[in-house]
Formats: structure tokens, C-alpha cells, sequence
């Protein structure tokens, strides 16, 4: 799938930009100029969703021709959420890059659906080195082999497209299942959920009377000493 936008260079600060409802970004790269520019919002915003972070583009500047570049980074709103700001890396389509490719699980685990088990996923995204036009959105990882509680997949048992190499250790775990609680588990969990309960209760009791002894102590100290009768 081939991904493609246009943006024009920009002159005025990003303030301005964005009252306009534009994005302000920058464009740049080892061989490049920096170049600032605007970007109509609703437009990138649909690119962003469809190509990610891992998909080259085909960047139109001015209307000139298309230079291939990735979406290095992105800067959001914090309360509302809305893309404020990008940077693009244009790319040298002949010298190998590094780069950031998410997992797209797909599948499901009979040790999850049959077994009553919980899926585990500790990698997200893999790191890899390719050339540029290798390069693809995601990575497969297939949950069906996932059949027993002693199964997993590792970096290692990724099924890379040509071209690619990932960076990460191969032993790294991606995917696991763990088993369901016994019922001796489940009941002993509760009893030190009770355990922990009481010794709050005790400590709480014990805190509140400390307190209570010491109010007392110093409710007598403030108490005026009674003066005896006094001989003329």
C-alpha cells in the first residue's frame, strides 16, 4: 500500500499555524536542509491512523517531487489529545536503517480459550534493521501456538519478511499463558487479604489509643494547680 501527502513550507511561527488549523512540523534528514511546514490536520491525522510510524510516505513538498520519509515523532495536546506538532526523517532509500516495527497479534490461544488461561504480551513493537524498501507496517505473531501453559514465543520464532533483521535478543518472550488460579490459591489469597485487613484494623486501634493517652497527658499539663489558703 503506497501512503502519500502534501505539505507546504512554513514561514510564520507555530502559534499561527495551528489558529489556522494547520499542524506545524519540520522536515529533516543527513543529506537535508531542515524545513519547516504546515499540514492540514484532518488530512494528516488519517494518514497518521493508516500508516503509523513504520510506513514510508511519499512527501510532496510545495508540489515538487515526492521525497520518501517516515513520521519520526509526534507532539500532542495533553488535555485534548490533538497532534500539535510532527517531525518527518527523510530517508536514503540505499543505506540501511533502523527502525521501530509494532506486532500485530492475530489468532487465538487455545490455552486461553479452552483452558480458562490469561494471555501475557510483554513486546509490543520489535526493533529492526532493513533497507528502506523492506520495510513493512507490522510484524505477524500467530497466538494459536500457544496450546499449552508451557508454551511461548520468542523473538527468535518470528517469521520475518525478506530483508529484515531484528535487533532485539533472541530469547526475548513476546507471548505467553499463564493458568488460572486453583481454588487453594483463590482461598489463600483471600485469608491474607483478611489477614492484611485485621492487621490494619490492630495498628489503626492502636494508633487511635496512642493518641487518645497522649491528648490526656496534655490536658493535665495545662490544668492550673489549685492554690492553697493563704495565712494573713
Amino acid at each position: 500500500m503506497t501512503f502519500s501527502i502534501e505539505i507546504k513550507t512554513r514561514k510564520e511561527n507555530a502559534t499561527d499555524t495551528r489558529t489556522q488549523g494547520l499542524i506545524p512540523g519540520v522536515l529533516y534528514g543527513p543529506e537535508i536542509e531542515s524545513t519547516s511546514f504546515s499540514v492540514n490536520g484532518l488530512v494528516f491525522g488519517k494518514l497518521y491512523e493508516e500508516a503509523g510510524e513504520s510506513n514510508l510516505i511519499d512527501l510532496a513538498i510545495d508540489g515538487k517531487k515526492p521525497v520518501k520519509v517516515l513520521i519520526q515523532d509526534i507532539q500532542r495536546d495533553p488535555v485534548k489529545n490533538s497532534i500539535t506538532h510532527i517531525d518527518l526523517l527523510q530517508i536514503n532509500m540505499n543505506k540501511e536503517m533502523h527502525a521501530t516495527i509494532p506486532i500485530n497479534f492475530v489468532g487465538e490461544s487455545v490455552a486461553v480459550k479452552e483452558m480458562g488461561g490469561t494471555l501475557n504480551t510483554s513486546l509490543e513493537e520489535v526493533e529492526v534493521k532493513c533497507l528502506p524498501k523492506d520495510l513493512v507496517g507490522s510484524i505477524e505473531v500467530n497466538l494459536s501456538v500457544l496450546a499449552t501453559f508451557d508454551d511461548a514465543v520468542y523473538v527468535k520464532d518470528l517469521v520475518l519478511p525478506p530483508g529484515i533483521v531484528v535487533t532485539d535478543s533472541p530469547n526475548t518472550a513476546i507471548a505467553t499463558v499463564s493458568a488460572p488460579l486453583t481454588e487453594e490459591q483463590l482461598k489463600a489469597m483471600e485469608e491474607s487479604a483478611i489477614g492484611d485487613i485485621s492487621k490494619v484494623e490492630v495498628e489503626k486501634e492502636k494508633k487511635e489509643g496512642d493518641e487518645e493517652v497522649v491528648a490526656e497527658g496534655e490536658t493535665a499539663k495545662e490544668e492550673p494547680k489549685k492554690e492553697g489558703n493563704k495565712k494573713e
